[in-house]
């Protein structure tokens, strides 16, 4: 089983784009340990219908984000996050009074807003050309927000210095590279598919917050199992039982679902 076909013409309306992601993310059913229409996953504090409404509050600004990146396309790329993250956090805003405070969408909040900024800048565009620009705005970004601290007081900054880890952060100023590994060879055959290629290579950081690094290998173990000896939908919803018991959410991969169906929308060159 590959899930559902996901085709669609290629476009350079990298708004619209980030915002069929997301509901395509989110319905995409069964999504192991993740809220789908089936059950919650591994998550006590969501549910199908709190993620509509995060979408509902948060798709608005993709639009904003853009409009941000063409307003300062004149500047440098390395000037850009001081322009952005004002908005970040005003969508972020956004999502909380929607949900009440529950943070649904923080990272495709991020990695979906600098897509929409970057194609904002550039106008005409490539999967490269994004992905590049992405990159040279958050050029520094993990050496500086991670790196730079002796006293680690988030996640982030713990796993960076206990494991190397470096999360969105470092998955943004990579260009989107775990996302950029698997593409080629998804062509398009099922977001199920693109999901569990993503959970076979992403170092996902919300895994090692649930479960350590042992939660990490184990789940990418996993996924890398069903892609090599086939799976149906009764193999994901075993997958998931077993997540679920391990309160085990790829949080990170499933972000990174939403950066691939946008960059699959893309045009490969310009």
């Amino acid at each position: 089983m590959t899930g559902f076909i996901a085709t669609k013409p290629c476009t350079s309306d990298v708004p619209a784009l980030a915002e069929e992601a997301l509901w395509q993310e989110l319905d995409l059913t069964p999504k192991p340990g993740l809220v789908d229409k089936f059950n919650n996953g591994a998550h006590r504090d969501m549910d199908h219908r709190l993620f509509e409404c995060s979408i509902q509050a948060i798709t608005p600004w993709f639009r904003r984000f853009a409009e941000l990146g063409e307003s300062y396309a004149h500047l440098p790329a390395n000037q850009q996050l001081r322009l952005i993250r004002p908005m970040g956090m005003a969508c972020e805003q956004a999502m909380y009074a929607a949900t009440d405070g529950v943070n649904t969408h923080k990272g495709g909040i991020f990695a979906l807003g600098l897509l929409c900024f970057a194609a904002g800048r550039l106008g005409e565009m490539s999967q490269a050309s994004l992905c590049d620009e992405v990159s040279a705005i958050c050029h520094g970004l993990v050496a500086r927000e991670l790196g730079g601290r002796r006293l680690q007081a988030t996640a982030g900054e713990r796993q960076f210095h206990q494991f190397g880890l470096t999360g969105a952060r470092g998955e943004a100023e990579s260009g989107f590279a775990t996302v950029r590994r698997v593409l080629p060879g998804w062509n398009g055959r099922g977001l199920h598919t693109l999901l569990l290629r993503l959970m076979a290579v992403n170092p996902d950081s919300n895994l090692v917050s649930r479960g350590g690094m042992a939660g990490l290998r184990y789940v990418q173990g996993y996924a890398q199992q069903l892609l090599a000896q086939g799976w149906d939908e009764q193999d994901l919803m075993m997958m998931d039982d077993a997540f679920i018991a391990r309160n085990l959410s790829p949080g990170g991969s499933a972000d990174l679902l939403s950066v691939g169906w946008v960059l699959s929308g893309v045009s490969p060159a310009p």
